[in-house]
């Protein structure tokens, strides 16, 4: 092997390692959200940077890396819901790591089981839409980066698919009308907090 190779292997390692430490968190809280076991998580997450390392050179720069990898991460857990997942190795030591994830005490998030519910009543396109949109805090842009759409067909998409959502709500008791629609977060969730809902906006974005 000459210097040059083992120098251009050793650059790849790192923005590797970079690209772990940075976005671990979203893309296993991703799983976490779309699985029935934590464990199941772990191996969506373990594969999707599996495929990161390999396709690396492929990654677009930042702020661009994290939709990217929520589009790997998705491909993984359409192969995963169809019995093929990947256990390997670095499936087992995050599995690891994830036992000792303690659950977020913070008390920002508003547990909103009707919210819940009415999510639950929309179809699967408008639901993956939402959850991009209020759980992973994505904006449209985004969100065609992780389906592989154009901004052009998810703007409309969410925008209906957030009004289907404020008609399945309750009128609540604050004030007249429909209640107000999740927030956006600020960032992903983070990977031992799995809330039903963020906290309220009043304004549509």
């Amino acid at each position: 092997m000459s210097p040059g190779s083992g120098a251009g292997e050793g650059a790849h390692e790192d923005a590797f390692r970079r690209l772990y430490a940075t976005h671990f968190d979203a893309v296993l809280g991703f799983a976490l959200r779309r699985v029935d076991r934590p464990e199941d998580a772990a191996d969506v997450a373990a594969d999707t940077f599996l495929v990161a390392w390999r396709r690396l050179a492929h990654a677009p720069a930042e702020p661009e890396t994290r939709p990217w990898l929520y589009g790997v991460a998705r491909r993984v857990l359409a192969n995963h819901r169809r019995g093929e997942g990947r256990r390997s190795a670095l499936g087992d030591r995050l599995r690891r790591e994830l036992a000792t994830v303690a659950p977020d005490p913070s008390a920002d998030v508003v547990q909103r089981a009707d919210v819940t519910a009415a999510m639950r009543r929309l179809s699967g396109r408008d639901q993956e839409v939402l959850q991009l949109h209020l759980w992973e805090g994505l904006e449209s842009r985004e969100i065609a980066e992780v389906l592989g759409l154009t901004t052009v067909v998810v703007r409309p998409r969410l925008s209906r698919a957030r009004a289907r959502l404020r008609a399945l709500l309750p009128e609540g008791p604050e004030r007249p009308g429909r209640p107000d629609l999740p927030e956006p977060r600020n960032g992903p969730a983070s990977a031992g907090h799995l809330p039903s809902t963020p906290q309220l906006i009043r304004k549509e974005r």
